[in-house]
């Protein structure tokens, strides 16, 4: 193998001798974090896994104060311009992408200790941060077309938990306005079916501060606004620490950005490493180069 082991592992660890080894001692003193989700109640996690699971999305509701809502709203409002360039993006849609780079007043939403509990319990250890960009629907937007977030990836229905996804609340969620439609248990539906007129359809509608997570396989679509006001949210997405992400936050965020954020955000950009050497730089762990950069 011509990797350098020691590179990668930081010179500290077991002796690698096999691939198995390295799988169990990857990183030396940069292996896989504990979350800050490790401090949420088990009982409320595990309950919220339970309705994950089940029905493909959960309701976590009023877990940001309207203060914090607030905070994100100016942080985000300035940066707001065109609108979509595709039905998909939705042409009267406002969206920002690389927003890490741009504000930093959604890093509690990227890091929340709650979303990070479901992940821990869904995604490997050092999962990656796929997207995060700003929503802001303006009156009179269509229904966007139901999909999987996790549709790029070329794996056949039923398949295990590839990615998961928020959409934040920074307004309220009503029927009206656009609140997210979910297909309830459409993540356990074949590879060959879509949603039809027949199937069980809802919508994600939630109070500011709230967030529908919701896994990457269920299908779901934004609503229409048809209302004469906008609809403010960001969404956060998710993936395995072995499959590509949407975003390549390594590019579009700074290094000075990248040591400033929390560690929970710094491995999910892809500061880390997953077993035995996904990830690395020159055959080192990116948090060198992060570090002597």
């Amino acid at each position: 193998m011509s990797i350098d082991q020691d590179r990668i592992s930081e010179g500290g660890g077991l002796p690698v001798n096999s691939i198995d080894d390295l799988r169990t001692d990857l990183a030396g003193r940069h292996r896989a974090t504990t979350s800050s989700g490790h401090g949420v109640d088990p009982a409320v996690a595990d309950a919220d896994l339970a309705v994950l699971m089940r029905d493909g999305y959960v309701i976590l509701e009023r877990i940001i104060s309207e203060e914090q809502c607030e905070e994100v709203r100016a942080g985000v409002e300035p940066l707001l311009g065109r609108t979509g360039r595709n039905v998909f993006e939705g042409h009267r849609t406002q969206r920002v992408y690389s927003l890490m780079d741009k504000t930093r007043v959604a890093d509690g939403l990227v890091d929340h200790p709650r979303v990070l509990a479901l992940l821990d319990r869904i995604l490997d250890p050092n999962y990656l941060l796929s997207q995060l960009q700003v929503i802001n629907l303006l009156p009179g937007e269509s229904t966007q077309f139901p999909h999987r977030d996790d549709g790029m990836y070329p794996l056949a229905q039923p398949r295990p938990v590839l990615s998961a996804a928020t959409i934040w609340a920074i307004d309220e969620f009503t029927e009206p306005n656009g609140a997210t439609v979910v297909y309830p248990d459409s993540h356990h539906w074949p590879e060959d079916r879509t949603p039809g007129p027949d199937d069980t359809v809802t919508q994600a509608v939630m109070p500011p501060g709230s967030c529908v997570f919701f896994l990457g396989n269920l299908w779901h679509g934004g609503g229409p606004n048809q209302t004469d006001a906008s609809r403010l949210a960001l969404t956060t997405q998710y993936c395995q620490p072995w499959l590509r992400p949407q975003e390549t936050f390594t590019l579009s965020t700074s290094f000075d950005t990248a040591r400033g954020v929390s560690e929970d955000i710094r491995r999910m950009l892809g500061y880390s490493i997953h077993p035995p050497f996904i990830g690395m730089v020159n055959g080192m762990h990116p948090k060198r180069v992060l570090e002597n950069s």
